[in-house]
């Protein structure tokens, strides 16, 4: 028999059954194609997108944000995740550091984190004041408002996931020699604060939840389900067209013209596999 689906107050939803490979990568590879249409169509008419993605430490932006991009070009669709500020960049205002990576036309810029920071990672672990994050969520709807009203369309997402799908994840990290470096001591000391994320993620929708830039929230307990969810709802906020273009056919390969194959052995690698 099936596992009931719950919901909850918010509209959120536990987990069902997981979603099959094959079914998920069928539908990921029709999404692709739509991709490299919107691709296409924000080259060809100058758009400006910003797409943000926060959420909890193992709620899968990683993995919604490869999976978004694997097939896109990356001069189009960038992907940006900046590193700790600099002293320098510590005295600025806080949102300035952030500011020179929002899209030209023609560009999709993907923050991996984002100017959220300091309303999640900073207040919970007393990386600033409450004051210094009580003036940011106040200031923060002018400055998305600037940011929309420059012709950018500003997508924010949220992904949720539930506690214990939480600890699943995070203890596979520390298990698989190929996602230890995932695991930082932040993401330990973050861990044992739920709640304290808990109050900070409330606090941040009720200060920046707008009309003109909304909080668009995923269940991410189902990691498939989570990305085809996202990149579908992203698709259908983006009007886009299919791009004319000519039928690409192959020329035909020169002559050899005398050429013959050289003489010296080349240095190949090792044939393991």
């Amino acid at each position: 028999m099936a596992k009931e689906k719950k919901g909850t107050a918010k509209g959120r939803s536990t987990e069902g059954a997981k979603l099959k490979n094959k079914d998920y990568l069928e539908q990921l590879r029709r999404l692709h194609v739509e991709l490299v249409k919107l691709q296409e169509w924000v080259k060809f008419k100058g758009i400006k997108i910003c797409i943000v993605f926060e959420g909890r430490d193992g709620a899968g932006k990683g993995g919604t944000i490869k999976a978004l991009t694997e097939r896109v070009s990356p001069r189009v669709f960038r992907v940006v995740a900046l590193p700790a500020p600099t002293d320098r960049e510590k005295s600025q205002m806080y949102v300035q550091r952030y500011l020179p990576h929002l899209p030209a036309a023609g560009e999709v810029v993907i923050f991996d984190r984002s100017w959220y920071n300091r309303a999640g990672v900073e207040r919970v672990m007393g990386f600033c004041t409450e004051e210094q994050a009580v003036a940011f969520l106040k200031s923060l709807p002018l400055v998305e408002h600037a940011i929309v009203n420059s012709g950018v369309i500003l997508l924010k997402y949220w992904l949720e996931v539930s506690p214990e799908e939480q600890t699943r994840r995070l203890e596979a990290r520390i298990k698989d020699g190929r996602k230890i470096w995932k695991l930082t001591p932040m993401d330990l000391k973050s861990y044992s604060r739920w709640y304290d994320y808990s109050r900070a993620r409330d606090e941040m929708f009720k200060a920046s939840d707008s009309e003109f830039a909304p909080w668009l929230v995923a269940d991410s307990n189902d990691k498939r389900r989570a990305r085809l969810n996202i990149i579908t709802d992203l698709l259908s906020r983006i009007p886009y067209k299919d791009v004319p273009r000519e039928k690409v056919i192959l020329p035909k390969r020169q002559k050899p013209g005398g050429y013959r194959d050289p003489d010296y052995p080349f240095r190949r690698i090792p044939e393991k596999f």
